[in-house]
């Protein structure tokens, strides 16, 4: 089962996800929360694989409290984590009124794994469940290119020398998987591509993560555009 938290300060928004997400049988929701605020504790109480976190909230923001989970999830794991060391860290999936918010690049830099629009057909908003949940593909390629299209122009050359720089640690293969994922492709069609299995191309990202310090695919797709002439 995938445990799923909502945060979300509208009472009806968070109704009608729960209904959503619980109608899947692989899917349970385990807590919620009406703002950011709330998140350490939802987290720590039920232990979610996944929030679907709404950006604006009165208190704390969407961003603000990805921010802060994943720093909580990143210092766990570096002390060697309690009791829940042995389960993968909980991802954010960000819902938002608007498709190109720039809130929600900020949100993406902070942590977020990738996010929706509240109109998205429930069937969608579940398939991006189980998407997040399994560390796979963050982002359609559509919204990938959107991203790096509006945010990518200001301070180009200084990112371009800093990308190509951090890139160059990966290996030819881990290179090839990197350009792959900034391409929107999932774990099992970069599989297709190079001729490998699923689990490969996993075990290639866990390196490619630990050797650029991050654990972000969209973030790395944004390295590989920035890196580009």
């Amino acid at each position: 089962m995938i445990r799923v938290g909502i945060v979300d300060d509208d009472a009806l928004v968070r109704a009608g996800l729960q209904a959503i997400l619980s109608s899947a049988e692989d899917i349970e929701v385990v807590g919620e929360a009406d703002d950011g605020a709330g998140v350490p504790e939802l987290v720590q109480r039920h232990r979610p694989d996944v929030v679907v976190m709404d950006i604006r909230m009165p208190q704390v923001d969407g961003i603000e409290a990805t921010r802060r989970l994943v720093s909580d999830s990143d210092a766990s794991r570096s002390d060697g984590g309690g009791s829940g060391e042995d389960r993968p860290p909980t991802r954010v999936l960000v819902l938002t009124t608007f498709q190109l918010d720039e809130h929600v690049f900020a949100a993406i830099e902070a942590g977020a794994s990738g996010f929706l629009l509240k109109d998205t057909p429930p069937r969608e908003l579940i398939e991006a469940v189980r998407v997040v949940a399994d560390g796979d593909a963050m982002l359609s390629p559509a919204h990938t290119r959107a991203l790096i299209e509006r945010f990518a122009d200001s301070g180009r050359d200084h990112r371009r020398t800093t990308a190509r720089s951090l890139l160059e640690s990966l290996s030819p293969r881990e290179h090839e998987i990197a350009v792959a994922v900034a391409e929107g492709l999932s774990n099992a069609e970069i599989g297709a591509r190079l001729f490998c299995s699923e689990a490969t191309v996993k075990t290639h990202l866990t390196r490619v993560f630990a050797k650029l310090q991050d654990t972000n695919r969209v973030r790395l797709a944004l390295l590989v555009h920035d890196a580009r002439p």
